[in-house]
């Protein structure tokens, strides 16, 4: 055993592997390392120095990059020049503005109820014979009697309508409900009575029975709260609805029937001026030129918008407000301003002397409210006729769900209760606390019935010959009242001003929405 391990300590001393026992310092061990590197490639010392690089390369390596990479850092940070911040100053001269013309200011006339007016009974409005007509409600003609043209006070209320998207807002209508009366109990009405009527449209994207009229009415009622195309809950159906009013237009662009024209022409109007969607105004211009071709050179209109001898209010009042939305839309005719000048004297023409408007002449009752509204829409508001509508309507005019007022009642109060909103003042605070309250409660509420388990709600005139449209159109015209607050704007200017003042393009909202059709 000895002569073996001595054997084996002679091999290793032979080749100098016993130094690889040997306890070194540390500089002992590079100065081998440095030695043995350059030494033989096959001897001990050589190998002993290439084992020792290996295993030190690592270590090294990861001590070494990291102060080699800030080095290089710190290098690029000093070459980098230092940014100042530099303000420009330039300086403008003053320039001294140019006069202004003094404005000169107009007394405010306080509304004051006129001494009463007595009046010879007259006979209620008349049942209407023909199906066809019960839109129009005739009055029975009282014999005209002649009184002071100063009768009442004078209401100076033209109607303005500034941007007719202003106040549809959410949050505009908000405003706007506070400033003229409205409330959360009336917004909840409308929006139960709008979910209803999103659940009655047809897959056509209409509404029955009428289909023209009335899908033309519920469009009506859903721009009046401002919703589009692009509306999360109702943008599918007003989309659908548009569509529809499209395609009921025909090839030749031009509505047919009587009072689907002005109706549709109106509800159009409406839609172009929210959506600005091109094939939408050549419909509208296309049945205004229907509308304004078929005025009567007494500045009325009949049935279908036909040339004749009969100057029928009811029809009127919706010519009317086609031209005025189409004025609002900036829609283009070159004799659309003449024309809503003209239909003044169609109004006055069925005017009563002692108040009131006539279905086809002068005359006392229900349809009072159109020639009031019109004349209002036309800038016309002080003039004696309109005044002394507004009187008839203080003195005659009720809202009671239980006691109607006329034979078609929902279709008077429609009409009321925005010539009450336009004309201000204590005419329509009393009106407003009357028929806002009257209306919630006769809506039939359906308990969470919506697809998404909310509360819907319609109407049922409670006159006994209103219409033949029946639902659909209560629940609109209804809905249009309670969307008075913000859907116009009204305003008590001079009638100087509303000529100056009827280029809206500067307050329209604009809102773009492709449509494909």
């Amino acid at each position: 055993m000895e002569h073996e391990y001595d054997e084996l300590h002679n091999l290793m001393q032979k080749h100098n592997l016993l130094s690889l026992f040997e306890h070194l310092t540390f500089r002992q061990k590079v100065a081998k390392v440095l030695v043995g590197l350059k030494a033989d490639k096959e001897s001990g010392d050589y190998k002993y120095a290439k084992l020792q690089v290996q295993r030190l390369s690592a270590p090294l390596s990861a001590i070494m990059v990291p102060i080699i990479g800030l080095g290089l850092l710190s290098l690029l940070a000093s070459l980098t020049p230092e940014r100042t911040n530099q303000i420009q100053v330039e300086v403008i001269e003053e320039i001294e503005p140019d006069a202004l013309d003094k404005i000169e200011e107009l007394d405010d006339e306080p509304i004051e109820p006129p001494e009463p007016i007595e009046m010879d009974d007259y006979t209620p409005d008349a049942p209407m014979t023909e199906v066809t007509d019960v839109m129009n409600a005739p009055a029975t003609e009282v014999t005209p009697q002649q009184t002071t043209f100063d009768a009442v006070a004078l209401v100076k209320s033209p109607v303005i309508m500034r941007g007719i998207v202003g106040n549809r807002s959410a949050g505009m209508r908000g405003k706007a409900m506070s400033q003229f009366g409205g409330s959360g109990v009336t917004e909840g009405a409308v929006v139960r009575a709008l979910r209803w009527l999103k659940s009655e449209q047809q897959p056509d994207g209409s509404w029955k029975s009428n289909k023209t009229a009335m899908t033309a009415l519920a469009l009506l009622t859903f721009l009046a709260h401002g919703e589009t195309p692009a509306s999360e809950e109702y943008g599918e159906t007003v989309e659908r609805a548009i569509k529809f009013m499209v395609s009921a237009a025909g090839s030749d662009l031009c509505f047919k029937g009587n009072y689907e024209i002005p109706i549709a022409t109106y509800a159009i109007c409406e839609a172009y001026a929210l959506t600005k969607v091109p094939a939408l105004k050549d419909i509208a211009e296309a049945n205004i030129d229907v509308i304004i071709k078929g005025q009567h050179p007494s500045g009325g209109w009949d049935y279908s918008c036909k040339q004749s001898m009969r100057d029928d209010t009811s029809y009127m009042g919706w010519c009317v407000q086609a031209l005025k939305a189409a004025k609002m839309g900036h829609l283009e005719h070159p004799k659309l301003h003449d024309a809503m000048v003209l239909a003044v004297k169609g109004m006055q023409k069925n005017a009563h002397p002692q108040g009131g408007f006539g279905y086809t002449g002068p005359a006392q009752g229900g349809l009072t409210g159109v020639g009031v509204l019109s004349m209002q829409f036309l800038g016309a508001a002080n003039q004696g006729e309109c005044r002394r509508g507004l009187e008839y309507l203080a003195q005659n005019a009720t809202f009671n769900w239980r006691e109607p007022w006329g034979t078609s009642p929902v279709y008077y109060w429609y009409y009321v209760t925005q010539a009450k909103f336009h004309a201000g003042g204590n005419a329509w605070q009393q009106w407003n606390g009357l028929f806002s309250r009257e209306l919630v409660r006769a809506q039939t509420v359906m308990q969470k019935a919506s697809a998404d388990g909310k509360d819907m709600g319609f109407w049922d005139s409670p006159g006994l010959q209103e219409h033949h449209d029946g639902r659909v159109m209560d629940t609109c015209l209804c809905t249009l009242q309670l969307q008075v607050y913000y859907r116009y704007l009204p305003t008590f200017n001079t009638p100087k001003a509303v000529e100056e003042d009827t280029d809206l393009a500067g307050d329209l909202d604009e809102i773009e929405v492709g449509i494909t059709f």
